[in-house]
């Protein structure tokens, strides 16, 4: 499961990446490599920290989920359950998109 998880999480990352501005997108490309991991992981720490931390002003809940998805590069097994929310969000804004549509 977990090369298929590993696989399952790049394929939402690159897609993520396709919709960022050019900048950002390259930003985040360079956190995904491999040579990163030494910057990679205090990001995604303090991207966590900021999320739990959320009631203070300038930080929020935002951060939490985006820390625990790039940290998830580097832990297979927070892959598997990322990967399941990812799919459980993709499915849901497809069905409100679905609604939208037909009920237009």
């Amino acid at each position: 499961m977990s090369a298929q998880a590993k696989a399952e999480l790049d394929r939402y990352l690159e897609r993520f990446q396709e919709r960022l501005p050019q900048r950002l997108a390259s930003c985040v490309r360079w956190l995904r490599e491999p040579s990163s991991i030494f910057w990679r992981i205090p990001i995604s720490i303090a991207l966590v920290l900021g999320g739990i931390f959320s009631f203070l002003p300038v930080l929020g809940i935002w951060m939490l989920p985006l820390g625990l998805i790039l940290i998830a590069q580097d832990i297979p097994f927070l892959q598997g359950p990322i990967v399941r929310v990812l799919q459980w969000a993709e499915r849901k804004w497809n069905e409100r998109q679905a609604r939208k549509t037909t009920q237009k």
